[in-house]
This record gives C-alpha cells, sequence and structure tokens, in this order.
C-alpha cells in the first residue's frame, strides 16, 4: 500500500537506533500515536553499545521488555569483567574488576540487574515491542528538511528505496538522530566539552581458534597492550565471532582505507599471542570517544536525546544508558502534555533535568576511560575511582518538575544511596500486594503516583486533588505492618503520616514526611507546580472559602 503524501502524527521521531527505538516503547506504553523513521534501511548488524545498566534494565522491566532482552542476551550472560594482558597467549595479566556486581550486592537496591545485551541483538527486541504497541516504524526512510513555528513541526521525509518524498505534521520532533546530528545542526544549536577523547576502528572478524586461546576467561572486554597488537577485544558469542577495537589516528593522516584485511589480521595475532591464528576480517567501522553535550536540548519544538544531545567515551556504557534514559523522561512529558493534564511548560524541564547529568557523566565516562587505561586513550586518571552504581542509580536532578529538591545537591554523588528526596530515583523497595511480590519501581509508569500508609487523610486528599486539578493521579495506601513491615517508610524518609509524590519516570517529585493541616489543597498546590498547571479560576474560588 502507498504511503499517503501528507501524515499527522503527535510526535515524530529521527533515528531508530537504541535510543529512539526506546523511545518509541516507551510513548506506545503511554499511549502516543507516533511515526519513528530511519534512514537505515535496517537495524545495527555491528554488535556494540552491549552495557545496560540497572536503571535501563528497571526501565525495560517496566515497559515488558525485560524477559525478551534477557533470553537475546542470553549469549554473553556469564560474561563478567575486564580483561587487562599483553597478549592473550601470555602470562602478564590481570583483572580491572572481575565481577559487574560481586556478591550480588545491587539486589538491595533494585529488582532488576546489569545485562550484557549487543545493539545487534537489542534493538531488533525494541523494534517487536515497538511495532506491537502501535508505533509507526519506518526504516529506510531519511529526514529531508523541518520546519516549525507555534503550531507544530513540518517534516519533509525521503523513502531511499522508491525516491519518493512525503509530508508529516507534527506536535513535536524528537531528534535521536546520532553524534553528528543534521537536526542539531539545522537548530543551530552548539556543544561544550573537552571534545574527541581518541579514535577507533571497530573490527568484526570471524576466529573459531580464539575461543581456544580465551579459554575460560569470559570477560567483557580484553584490553591488549602488546605494540603491534594494542586495543581491545569483545566477544560476540564466545566461540567464533569477536570485536576488536583498533587505536586509530586520523590527526596523523591515518585513514579508514589504511585498515586493511591485512592489517587487521596481523594485529589481532599479535594482540592474540598466536602468529598463524586463523582470522576472516568481516567489517569495520570507525568511531569516535568524544566528550561534549549540547549547550541546548531543545528548542521550541525539537528535542535533542542520546548522541544527538551528549557524546561520551564507552567505558562503563553510560553513553546508551543515558540516551535512554532521556527518552523515559521526555516520553512521560510528552504523554502529559499531549493529554492535557500536564501544561506545556513541562517541557521546559526536560532539558533542564537531563543537561546536567549528560555533562556529569560524559566526565566519568572520561576518567572511566583513563581509569582502565583505554586502548588509544592516554590521559592520566585524576581524582578518585568512578562509581558505577553512583552514576547509574544515584544521579539526582537539583531544578525541574520537582517541588523541594535540594537546588545545592551534586547531580552525580560520590556514593550511591537511596533517600527517597525529591529529584532522586524512587528507591526500591518489595511489597506484598494480594499476595504476589511486587516492587515499588513496578508501580511508576503511567501515572504520578502518591505512595502513604493505609487510611491515611493523603488518600482522600490525593482523590480530591486528581479531580480537582484532572491529573489522574493512582494513591497506593501501603499497610505499614504488611508491606515489608514499614521498611518503604524508611527508605522513603517519611512517617506514618507522610506522603510521597512520585512521577511517571520513577523519579520523586515532592514528599512531605508527615501530615499537613490542609492535605487537599497541599496536594492540589504540588500537582500543578509539578506538572505547570495553571489553576483555573474555579479552583482559586474554591481554595479560598
Amino acid at each position: 500500500m502507498n504511503q499517503p503524501s501528507e501524515q499527522r502524527v503527535p510526535v515524530l521521531v529521527v533515528g531508530g537506533s537504541l535510543v529512539g527505538l526506546s523511545m518509541s516503547v516507551f510513548l506506545g506504553r503511554l499511549g502516543v500515536p507516533h511515526m519513528l523513521v530511519e534512514k537505515h534501511a535496517r537495524t545495527s548488524h555491528h554488535p556494540r553499545g552491549r552495557g545496560n545498566n540497572l536503571r535501563t534494565m528497571e526501565l525495560f522491566r517496566v515497559a515488558g521488555m525485560e524477559a525478551d532482552i534477557r533470553k537475546a542476551a542470553s549469549v554473553l550472560r556469564d560474561n563478567h569483567g575486564i580483561l587487562q594482558a599483553h597478549t592473550l597467549a601470555g602470562s602478564e595479566q590481570e583483572w580491572l574488576f572481575r565481577q559487574i556486581d560481586p556478591g550480588n550486592r545491587t539486589a538491595g537496591f533494585s529488582p532488576a540487574g546489569w545485562c550484557l545485551c549487543s545493539q545487534n541483538d537489542l534493538e531488533p527486541v525494541l523494534l517487536r515491542h515497538a511495532e506491537r504497541l502501535g508505533g509507526t516504524v519506518r526504516f529506510g526512510t531519511e529526514l529531508v528538511s523541518f520546519e516549525q513555528d507555534s503550531d507544530g513541526v513540518t517534516a519533509e521525509l525521503l523513502d531511499r528505496s522508491t525516491g519518493r518524498s512525503s509530508t508529516v505534521s507534527a506536535d513535536y520532533l524528537v531528534a535521536a538522530d546520532g553524534p553528528r546530528s543534521p537536526v542539531r545542526e539545522r537548530l543551530g544549536i552548539t556543544q561544550s566539552g573537552k571534545g574527541d577523547l581518541f579514535h577507533n576502528i571497530s573490527v568484526t572478524f570471524r576466529a573459531d581458534k580464539l575461543a581456544d586461546v580465551v579459554g575460560d576467561r569470559l570477560f567483557i572486554a580484553c584490553y591488549l597492550t602488546h605494540p603491534e597488537g594494542a586495543g581491545a577485544l569483545l566477544p560476540v558469542d564466545n566461540r567464533e565471532h569477536w570485536v576488536f577495537h583498533l587505536p586509530w589516528h586520523p590527526d596523523s593522516g591515518e585513514t579508514v582505507e589504511d585498515f586493511t584485511d591485512e592489517r587487521c589480521t596481523a594485529h589481532i595475532r599479535a594482540a592474540a599471542g598466536v602468529s598463524d591464528l586463523p582470522v576472516e576480517i568481516t567489517g569495520r567501522a570507525p568511531w569516535h570517544a568524544a566528550e561534549r553535550v549540547a549547550d541546548r536540548y531543545h528548542s521550541g519544538r525539537v528535542f535533542l536525546t542520546g548522541d544527538s544531545a551528549h557524546e561520551m567515551p564507552p567505558t562503563g556504557a553510560f553513553g546508551s544508558n543515558t540516551g535512554i534514559q532521556d527518552a523515559h523522561n521526555l516520553a512521560w512529558k510528552l504523554a502529559a502534555v499531549l493529554s492535557g493534564w500536564a501544561g506545556s511548560e513541562l517541557l521546559e524541564s526536560y532539558g533542564t533535568e537531563r543537561r546536567p547529568v549528560a555533562v556529569e557523566t560524559a566526565a566519568r565516562a572520561a576518567q572511566r576511560s583513563a581509569e582502565h587505561s583505554h586502548p588509544g586513550f592516554d590521559a592520566p586518571p585524576t581524582g578518585g575511582r568512578t562509581s558505577v552504581l553512583s552514576v547509574a542509580l544515584g544521579y539526582r536532578y537539583t531544578d525541574g518538575a520537582l517541588v523541594g529538591a535540594d537546588a545545592k545537591a551534586p547531580t552525580v554523588p560520590e556514593h550511591f544511596e537511596a533517600t527517597g528526596e525529591p529529584g532522586t530515583r524512587a528507591p526500591h523497595v518489595w511489597l506484598d500486594q494480594d499476595g504476589a511480590k511486587l516492587s515499588t519501581i513496578d508501580l511508576f509508569e503511567r501515572t504520578p503516583v502518591v505512595l502513604t500508609a493505609q487510611d491515611s487523610p493523603w488518600q482522600k486528599a490525593a482523590t480530591s486533588a486528581a479531580a480537582k486539578t484532572g491529573v489522574p493521579v493512582a494513591c497506593h495506601g501501603l499497610d505499614i505492618d504488611l508491606d515489608n513491615g514499614g521498611e518503604w517508610l524508611k527508605a522513603y524518609g517519611i512517617g506514618p503520616d507522610g506522603a510521597v509524590l512520585v512521577r511517571p519516570d520513577g523519579f520523586v517529585a515532592w514528599r512531605s514526611q508527615d501530615g499537613a493541616r490542609d492535605a487537599e489543597s497541599t496536594m492540589s498546590g504540588v500537582l500543578r507546580e509539578v506538572l505547570s498547571l495553571k489553576e483555573s479560576k474555579e479552583s482559586k474560588a474554591m481554595a479560598s472559602r
């Protein structure tokens, strides 16, 4: 069936990689009609972007994808740690770290766990869920141009297989079109940061005898230091398919074409320490490790997410995770505004919240690359060692769609601690709900949520405030005796008479540690402030009585 020449959708997503597809899933889960366009003909075939941290897996869990993703990731399920060695066959080696989560200590912080799933395995899962949720996904379709005004965005699209053009009108455009983002450039948004840090050529290859050399050292990556074989080796299936990142020096005039099959083969053999290792080169792709963050995250009705908003080195897998979390932050705000239960000013909080997180995370990604002496990067480490957990779970918003956040608190703390403060991720606590085990994390997705004790005045206040403001608030009155012995009260930093408002993205928007003299008025005011809602004349009159 031919596509119509003109279409209208509430949201147009440009870019169909990890972040764009995640945005499609999140919008679909929230019932927002949208279209995603991606210029490439299919999902990524290159195994990269493999680390999914705890927070990202929590988001995938709530979105109903965790089981499918872990199934897609099963081939690397037993891979842990980063090894550093002179050559794989040599005796000079050490583990930079042995386990991602030693002792399973993060089980107390999250219902999810780290997951090693390569981009080429993860994207098809995201695509299936996006399409099942009703998203219109068009691969092989390129954004040619766009214009925006106060009413929306008009985009010209090109079907690259047929050469046919079409026009799409949208209320909002979300750019997930990569580090060289044409959308960002079209908007004239500048970037800040240290810029390019180092460059690599990512080489995919087959070598079924390499598994014999690796043996039982099932690593996430191995950094090789032999002068003629320096680089990073990553397993794809632990058997015959592998990836090797070779240092590349374009500033010295070195080109991608200089990395011939013969050169790459010799380099891999030197790294392995096996001079006659059979190697079949199957592909190569250049990539740049950089530290850059866009100076603005939106212009009018166009928003930047993922690599179009920030670049950071791959060590720690912070880049893709930060991008997916960008999408999650923006998706609920678009849904709320489009559904009418939030004011359009709420969208201003997207950049206010997410940009400081990207700045701090990019700096820590660069620091971690230095700590691990990532091949091609010779910067010395500075400061203390980076806490991956504090970056993954501990980051906070000090300003934005919040009430009572600590404006002076660090965006990323030195050490992770779940406090339940406004601006932080709502803590994970196991609850007993009708005999079933449920995490508090599972409660947050579609609407704002109020957590309070059973039969608390805050329950009635939340119901009345929801009716008065038009906000679809879900209120959970938790049994202090049954629900983990009241541990959730301690985790969220409130007393038996207190209450917490959690946003759909699972971040604490406000909390009252105790009761309030006029709980209904307090709750109504908080909802309006968080969601940028203007108080109606009728509401003002009722409040003054």
